[in-house]
């Protein structure tokens, strides 16, 4: 089994004063903690000084988007050269960035490349709205998706894959853990399995995403073919976020 994972997105939140104030909380009560990735993903002002504090701990650092050119003309973007030996790992294919920045599968796909050339490691996001729910394409979506984003993609080693149904971001409804399984352990292991056969895709950590907070995180972890979560608006607060991280250990420790 894959090593358990639970990754922080920060979203458009924290200051740069903030962002180090929680790292370094983050810091205090899970910097050393052992059998589980944890990764921080705060806004790109803040990336240099979480980094700095998280030195001296076992805590990743992630950024949440980049460009796929390495530079030029691209106002306002982040290259994956400038976050290279920064960051290890970067948040790709967001919901948020496909619905409100127009970003297709296509351009996702660049991106991953992009990063695996430039030794960072993807956190590919894949998931189906409301609507695709309710029609009943919610899996072609999905498979889509996975085998659109890693397109002629042959070594991909370190991927990771977060599942989040667009519908439940944000919302406090989260799927059942019947629904994440249904889509983890089969759709999605099945698109990796036949793009990079059964060793790789068994390789790969499927992570939740979707109204993930304390309460309803242990449901999700007795999942065997999910291996840790995406955590949005829980990871800002350190409380709520360190016990998601000990609940995942103990119950993944303990699969």
């Amino acid at each position: 089994m894959p090593v358990p994972m639970v990754a922080g997105n920060w979203k458009m939140n924290t200051s740069v004063a903030e962002a180090i104030e929680l790292s370094q909380v983050l810091v205090d009560s899970l910097g050393l903690v052992q059998g589980i990735d944890v990764v921080l993903c705060p806004p790109f002002i803040s990336l240099e000084a979480v980094s700095r504090v998280l030195q001296s701990s076992s805590i990743e650092l992630g950024a949440q988007n980049m460009h796929y050119q390495e530079k030029g003309a691209f106002t306002g973007e982040i290259s994956p050269m400038m976050l290279s030996g920064l960051c290890r790992y970067v948040i790709l294919g967001h919901s948020e960035r496909r619905q409100h920045f127009a970003e297709t599968d296509q351009l996702i796909n660049l991106k991953v490349k992009a990063a695996f050339e430039s030794s960072l490691l993807p956190i590919l996001c894949v998931g189906e709205v409301y609507q695709q729910r309710q029609n009943g394409t919610a899996a072609q979506v999905v498979e889509n998706q996975i085998k659109s984003g890693l397109d002629s993609l042959h070594n991909v080693s370190g991927l990771v894959v977060a599942y989040e149904p667009v519908w439940a971001i944000g919302t406090g409804e989260a799927a059942t853990p019947e629904i994440a399984t249904e889509m983890m352990g089969g759709v999605i292991l099945r698109a990796l399995t036949e793009l990079f056969g059964t060793q790789t895709a068994g390789e790969v950590p499927l992570l939740y995403g979707g109204s993930v907070n304390a309460e309803n995180v242990e449901a999700y972890m007795q999942a065997g073919s999910i291996h840790g979560a995406l955590v949005g608006g829980a990871s800002l607060r350190a409380d709520q976020f360190t016990e998601i991280v000990r609940v995942t250990s103990r119950v993944k420790g303990d699969s």
